[in-house]
Order: structure tokens, then sequence, then C-alpha cells
């Protein structure tokens, strides 16, 4: 038998080996997340099993799992349905879902690739976003999640898009996207992982299925989305340009935003539909879908209309 089977510990022991404090420790004993120690006359003895379950509930918190979710995974484990094929499923989805690598860049060489000179603001706005994340102790150097993310902002700048513009830009697609991988997961979740989910933790065949899944599905939100956006930048690159070489130029642009005033039950609907959070953006995008389907309409009847005026010449 090793020695870590047979270790004993006093809960200042167990604290001290798993980083957890004496209140904690008992704070999970009270939740029912703790098996109860064992009583040797006046003191209480806690072995190897509490250590290992201080340690996976340890990792379980730092994966985004809530004390009442833990509890769950923790009771199906002690029943027998397994909680190794879980965490290999948990593994599997919190994994990098792009082969980009980060890279390390300092702030002389941000200010060479973005004009020269030092913008604070365009640094906060970077760091804010999450396209630079500082690194301690580093003052002069960052992290770059995502290298390609940053050379596009670099290439925009270069063509003559001020920061500003650039940083708000990334705001508004980055909602809209956040908006369509809910949406692809919400989808995935109904049609192919309701079955492993519905009866709470799955058992570890059923897990290790789950996350072979999610292997083959990982790269279909980011196909569909490329084609898509090849689809929609063709249609409407090609609208622009008719629109900037029309006799009379481009529409003037507006001096100020206006806002339209919509019945409460529309916007209720929405918010129950999209969340308060998501509502103005959506409202937003279904205009201007509904602007653009209609210009389209129009270019086509024009179109028709012009064939029609030349087989009657």
């Amino acid at each position: 038998m090793s020695e870590q089977s047979t270790a004993e510990y006093r809960i200042e022991d167990l604290a001290h080996h798993s980083g957890a404090t004496v209140r904690t420790i008992r704070a999970y004993q009270d939740r029912g997340l703790l098996p109860k120690p064992e009583r040797r006359g006046r003191s209480n003895v806690y072995g190897s099993a509490h250590l290992t379950r201080l340690r996976q509930i340890a990792d379980l918190l730092e994966r985004g799992y809530t004390l009442a979710s833990i509890k769950e995974l923790l009771d199906a484990w002690d029943t027998g349905r397994g909680l190794g094929g879980v965490l290999g499923l948990v593994a599997e989805v919190q994994g990098p879902w792009t082969d980009e690598e980060a890279t390390r860049i300092s702030r002389k060489e941000l200010e060479r690739r973005f004009g020269g000179a030092p913008d604070e603001d365009a640094f906060a706005d970077a760091v804010e976003l999450g396209v630079l994340e500082p690194i301690p102790g580093r003052e002069d150097e960052f992290l770059v999640p995502s290298p390609q993310e940053l050379s596009v902002a670099a290439e925009l700048h270069s063509a003559g898009v001020p920061l500003t513009a650039i940083s708000g830009h990334l705001r508004e697609v980055r909602e809209q996207v956040e908006h369509i991988a809910s949406r692809f997961l919400e989808f995935t979740t109904e049609h192919v992982f309701a079955r492993f989910l519905e009866h709470g933790p799955p058992t570890d065949d059923d897990a290790a299925e789950a996350a072979a899944l999610v292997r083959r599905l990982r790269p279909l939100a980011r196909q569909t989305l490329d084609a898509e956006l090849a689809r929609a930048m063709q249609t409407f690159a090609t609208l622009h340009l008719q629109q900037h070489l029309m006799a009379d130029g481009p529409p003037p642009a507006e001096e100020r935003p206006t806002t339209a005033t919509l019945p409460a039950e529309t916007m209720r609907a929405v918010r129950g539909l999209v969340g308060a959070d998501n509502a103005d953006a959506f409202v937003q995008a279904a205009t201007e879908r509904e602007l653009h389907a209609r210009t389209l309409d129009d270019l086509a009847a024009t179109h028709r209309r012009n064939r029609h005026i030349g087989q009657k010449d």
C-alpha cells in the first residue's frame, strides 16, 4: 500500500496540502461536496480521498463551474457514473478553437506598425478589446492572442482608417459574431448534444462520444460563416459599387444619428427573442437587412423593366 493511500491529515494539514483554507474545507463539508472526516477520539482525521476531492473541486472551479454544478458532477461520480469522461468533454470544449498561436510584440514595434507615433488611447482600446494583453513585469511588451486580427488592424490603418474607427468596427463585429456563435451552440445543443445532457452529467461513454462530436463539429461554424460572409460580400460589394457609380454620386452622410420609437410590445418581443443586451443591435440589423432586401428587389425590378423596354424596341 502506498504512502499516499494511507496518509492522514488534520484539517490544518489538509488545508496546507490542498491550497484551500480551513474555512473553505468546512464550508465544502456543510454543502456535501466533501465527505465527513473520520472521528478519532477528540480529533477529526482526513485522508488522501479528501485531498483528491479538494483538488478536483479546485480544478472544476477553475474551469468555470459553480459549486452547485460541481456537487451534481461529484454526486454522479460517487454513484458510479464517472467523472473522467466529463472532464475530457470539458477539456475538448474549452480547448483552442483556432490554429493561431499567440505571439509577443514590443510597444516600439506596435508604434512602427501603426504610424510611428504613440497613441495611449489606442493602446488602452486594444487592451480592453483583448487584441493586446499586458505581460506582468514587462511594461513595453504585449501578448497578441490573435496575430491575424492585429495584422488586419494594421492593414486597415495603413489604408487610412483611423484607429478609433477600427476599434468601433471591431466592437460591432464582435457583438454580431458572438450572437452567431450563441445561436450555433443553441442549434447544435438542441439537435446533437441534448441527448447527452438531458439527464444530468453523462456517463463516461456518452461524454467520450460527445467529445468526439465536438471535434467533428468544431470547424463547421467557421466554415459556414466563411461561406456566408463570402456570399454577402459579393452581393453587397457589387451593390455599393453600383450606388457610388450612379450619376448623382453616393448619398450624403447624415450629420447625426436619428431615433425611431417602436411599440413597447414590439420591443418586449425583441428582448424576449435575443435578450435586453442585444435588442438594439437586433433592431438595427433587422432594419438594415430589410433595406438591403428592398434595394436588391428594386435593382432586379429595374433590370426586368429595362429588358422589357429593350425587347419592345
